[in-house]
């Protein structure tokens, strides 16, 4: 990931993003919880890409290098941490219930979008304000020229750039809400360490015939081939294959097919592709067998995944 930009503040806010938009690859000193209440989110990393629709979100802990992509029109909400509430230090899909979504929205819903400059954003749950846009540059646009400052238009729970209070040291004053968004943030803390993670990463190979493999899928997730007919094809075995996945990828090659077509079925429905279509080209046999895994893996069907 070229021209790594560098946040010292994993920022809080919205973002809206249309259609193939996205973040360039960043990284901020301080966690983040990242979630689009509508649309789709994939975020990646050299460890691999990360997909979540809205009953999911995805954590990313400090220091790691990441960007993202919006499928479908997205509005994404982004909540920085200083503390780790899920003591993870690695990406991880987390399930989010109505109350989360709830409790994520309202807590960011205050906030102006991010890159849209203004002279002051509101107190962070530390009473500490945001320093001026002045001292963000660029940390955040599209895939064209759209540039913008990345100063978000709120902050996360615990230190920034400029040091840190204890929290609940002072109120939000400039809300004038009497300590609701201090309580509303208790809830929302108390909710993320309920969150339960969720298997929805597809790993990066490394090992050069692995990745041969996992090319020709990524082109054509419907690809039946058995993995001793992909191995001929690179020049290996199903053995050395098999023993790669388990090693490189954390699991069986087939479970790693499955978990491509899923995301692959995430965003062509983003995009607005029928259902039956969508099963087709990520490889199930008929609409009745993709929306019965789809919906062991999210909880609804297909038909649902945008009007929830």
């Amino acid at each position: 990931m070229p021209q790594v930009r560098h946040l010292p503040e994993a920022p809080t806010g919205r973002r809206p993003l249309a259609p193939g938009a996205g973040i360039d690859a960043h990284r901020h000193d301080t966690h983040q919880i990242v979630y689009a209440c509508r649309g789709v989110l994939s975020v990646t990393t050299g460890a691999g890409t990360w997909v979540a629709p809205a009953n999911r979100a995805i954590w990313i802990p400090a220091g790691t290098v990441h960007k993202h992509r919006a499928h479908g029109d997205t509005d994404l909400r982004l909540v920085g941490l200083t503390d780790n509430p899920l003591g993870l230090d690695r990406p991880a899909v987390l399930a989010v219930g109505p109350l989360l979504r709830e409790l994520i929205i309202a807590y960011t819903a205050d906030a102006d979008p991010i890159g849209r400059s203004h002279p002051r954003s509101p107190s962070s749950p530390t009473g500490r304000r945001d320093s001026d846009p002045a001292d963000h540059r660029g940390a955040f646009h599209g895939d064209g020229d759209e540039r913008s400052g990345d100063h978000a238009a709120g902050t996360g729970h615990g230190a920034g750039e400029h040091g840190s209070r204890e929290h609940g040291s002072r109120e939000h004053g400039d809300h004038g809400d009497g300590g609701e968004r201090e309580r509303l943030w208790a809830v929302l803390l108390d909710q993320l360490r309920r969150a339960p993670e969720q298997p929805l990463h597809l790993p990066t190979a490394q090992d050069p015939r692995l990745v041969a493999v996992c090319a020709i899928l990524h082109r054509d997730p419907a690809d039946g081939r058995t993995l001793a007919q992909l191995a001929g094809q690179v020049g290996t075995s199903d053995r050395t294959l098999a023993r790669l996945c388990r090693r490189e990828l954390g699991m069986s090659f087939p479970q790693w097919r499955t978990q491509l077509r899923l995301h692959r079925a995430l965003l062509l429905l983003a995009d607005g592709v029928p259902v039956t279509t969508v099963a087709h080209r990520c490889g199930w046999a008929s609409a009745s067998a993709f929306i019965d895994v789809f919906r062991r893996a999210f909880g609804y069907t297909p038909g649902k995944a945008f009007t929830m």
